[in-house]
């Protein structure tokens, strides 16, 4: 039975999570979990769950026991971790608490890139997905991708350590938690200080 021997790999490589929690790159100087529950103006239901390097090396393998090209295979990462969010009435995101999120990233080394089309009704009551992308790099690598998705009744936040170049990021959009990526797609920073 095929299934045996993935199942206790499963299981050593949960037991090891938990042991150790997944290493990446600096965070930043804010109680995140805390910035995100305080984010709207409502309660939330929560659920999380992370990967580390063993458990993402055991889903390499069965990815490409089922076709992925090995040269896309997520070698490069080591830990995922995606929390969500489910308001049960549409939320109202403090723009003042974004702000703090977002200065905080800042104030850690990390850049932010934005959807250049928020605005600050959307943005405090979204009518439609509000995406904030956030990259932490050392030299030209990228050591760190946060992503945090904003709707009216749900919210995610997918926090990638990895040791990346840029053009990796395309390679690896689409599975993982990682949203496709559009490889035409142009991504500009956000000014300095947002």
């Amino acid at each position: 039975m095929k299934l045996r021997p993935v199942l206790l790999a499963l299981a050593l490589s949960t037991a090891a999570a938990i042991a150790q929690p997944p290493a990446g790159p600096p965070p930043p100087p804010l109680d995140l979990q805390g910035a995100l529950m305080n984010l709207a103006d409502q309660p939330a239901t929560h659920t999380s769950f992370s990967f580390d390097r063993s458990m993402i090396q055991i889903a390499q393998n069965l990815l490409e026991s089922n076709g992925l090209d090995a040269n896309r295979a997520p070698a490069a990462l080591t830990g995922i971790s995606v929390d969500n969010y489910r308001y049960p009435r549409p939320a109202f995101y403090t723009p003042e608490a974004m702000d703090a999120i977002i200065a905080s990233y800042n104030a850690a080394g990390w850049k932010h890139l934005v959807n250049a089309n928020q605005n600050s009704a959307n943005t405090a009551q979204p009518h439609s997905t509000v995406t904030d992308l956030w990259l932490h790099f050392a030299g030209p690598d990228i050591t760190g991708v946060t992503v945090l998705n904003r709707s009216a009744r749900d919210m995610s936040i997918i926090q990638i350590a990895c040791e990346l170049r840029p053009l990796d990021l395309i390679h690896l959009s689409g599975h993982f938690g990682i949203p496709k990526v559009d490889p035409g797609a142009v991504m500009v920073p956000a000014p300095p200080g947002r």
